[in-house]
């Protein structure tokens, strides 16, 4: 990734396009650099979309970063303090401008009900803490929506977390097991948790592909909205 400059959440125009500029002469530098010194045969170097929540900073950057010819591109400054809506709109105003044969990356995202309306607006890869922060603070992702493992209802519950997951720690171990471990801190929740997080999105995203793939994309939009809470 080349340095960027990442903005709070709502700065004004002019606040923006100083951090877009910026960023955008940042890239130019790190690509002259890594075409004299990286290795594209091991790397690939994605330049950083910036513009705050203005459309047509974004658009201007956007187009300034294509123009650099990069193999990748990201979208950053977003999931930073403004409504998911407006995250949506950015996003899908600077994937409209990069090219389609290079991979778009949306940095720093997002929540599980959240993603899949990302890949909706053309975005290819993400990522964040949440799944492994969460994991940390007993918050555990399931097809049914969030289970906070730390509730007392859970105490003696002996079903798994989530009847619907296959990973390793839903086929081994029961709520009343690891509500135990979070209570006692035990550092073993914090693996088993992140284990279950960790496998719930990638899950997740193998079946966004197979709906993409055999155009059922919509289908499977309506039921994740419907069951993530």
């Amino acid at each position: 990734m080349v340095l960027d400059e990442c903005i709070e959440a709502l700065s004004d125009e002019t606040r923006a396009r100083d951090a877009a500029r910026r960023t955008l002469d940042w890239a130019r530098r790190s690509r002259d650099h890594f075409a004299a010194h990286g290795d594209s045969s091991k790397q690939m170097l994605f330049a950083i979309v910036q513009g705050g929540t203005h459309a047509a900073l974004r658009r201007d950057n956007a187009d300034a970063l294509v123009d650099l010819n990069f193999p990748g591109y990201a979208i950053g400054g977003l999931a930073v303090g403004e409504s998911h809506g407006v995250t949506c709109e950015m996003a899908n105003i600077v994937a409209s401008r990069l090219p389609e044969d290079r991979p778009r990356y949306l940095m720093g995202v997002g929540k599980p009900q959240q993603i899949l309306d990302y890949v909706c607006q053309g975005i290819d890869m993400m990522d964040c803490v949440l799944p492994t922060r969460s994991a940390r603070h007993g918050c555990l992702f399931t097809s049914q929506g969030v289970v906070l493992i730390r509730n007392a209802q859970y105490a003696r519950d002996p079903g798994p977390i989530d009847e619907e997951c296959k990973c390793l720690v839903c086929s081994r171990y029961s709520r009343a097991y690891l509500r135990h471990l979070f209570a006692t801190g035990e550092f073993l929740s914090t693996i088993l948790n992140t284990h279950h997080n960790l496998h719930f999105y990638l899950d997740m995203m193998f079946k966004i592909r197979e709906s993409i793939r055999f155009g059922k994309l919509d289908r499977l939009r309506s039921d994740l909205q419907a069951r993530l809470v």
